[in-house]
């Protein structure tokens, strides 16, 4: 069922009326069952009601920033349609990433998984709790090839993220791991 037959079924309260937006989110993961954690984050973004996972990028592998002294990183990006606030995204994906044992005691240390809103359509958000687009996206090798996969027809976003990657150091660290064909999961490229 997609976000508008939800929003359409007569159970739902103002059908039809939300309007819905569109987001992208980074996940990534290095801790435990790597894979498994991307997967399971991508069907709980999907199984709440508001929200429907549209894309996925493909999944890369990277060495970690920042922190340097633990493994490698699975990188992805979601494209997601909502009827939800990006405080209110940003929220469930913070509930996300508790429910799946996220534990936060070194900055940029390991995770068994780290949800980002990159982008909530062309919205501009400077809180305490959350900015939009996200402050370092621009910065990172790691986030900007697999957002470049999950972006779609959005010409816009496209031209400077290539523009970006072209000049950006780093980028060839980023690997591709296998293929996530949303909503089947996965399908490991044997590199």
């Amino acid at each position: 069922m997609t976000l508008q037959d939800r929003d359409n079924h007569p159970s739902a309260a103002g059908a039809g009326e939300a309007r819905l937006y569109e987001a992208f989110i980074a996940l990534g993961s290095n801790l435990g069952d790597r894979e498994r954690y991307l997967q399971e984050a991508i069907r709980l973004l999907n199984d709440h009601p508001l929200i429907e996972v549209i894309r996925c990028s493909d999944v890369y592998e990277t060495d970690p920033v920042g922190y340097a002294d633990q493994g490698s990183f699975l990188n992805m990006v979601a494209a997601v349609r909502t009827a939800l606030s990006p405080s209110q995204l940003h929220a469930h994906m913070q509930h996300i990433e508790n429910r799946l044992g996220r534990v936060r005691t070194i900055p940029n240390g390991p995770r068994t998984v780290d949800l980002d809103l990159l982008l909530y359509d062309h919205t501009e958000l400077h809180t305490p709790e959350l900015t939009v687009p996200h402050p370092r996206m621009w910065e990172r090798a790691f986030v900007l090839v697999p957002l470049l996969d999950a972006i779609g027809e959005r010409p816009e976003f496209r031209a400077s993220i290539t523009r970006r990657l072209d000049t950006l150091e780093g980028k060839e660290g980023v690997l591709r791991w296998s293929s996530f064909n949303w909503p089947s999961g996965f399908g490991l490229s044997g590199s």
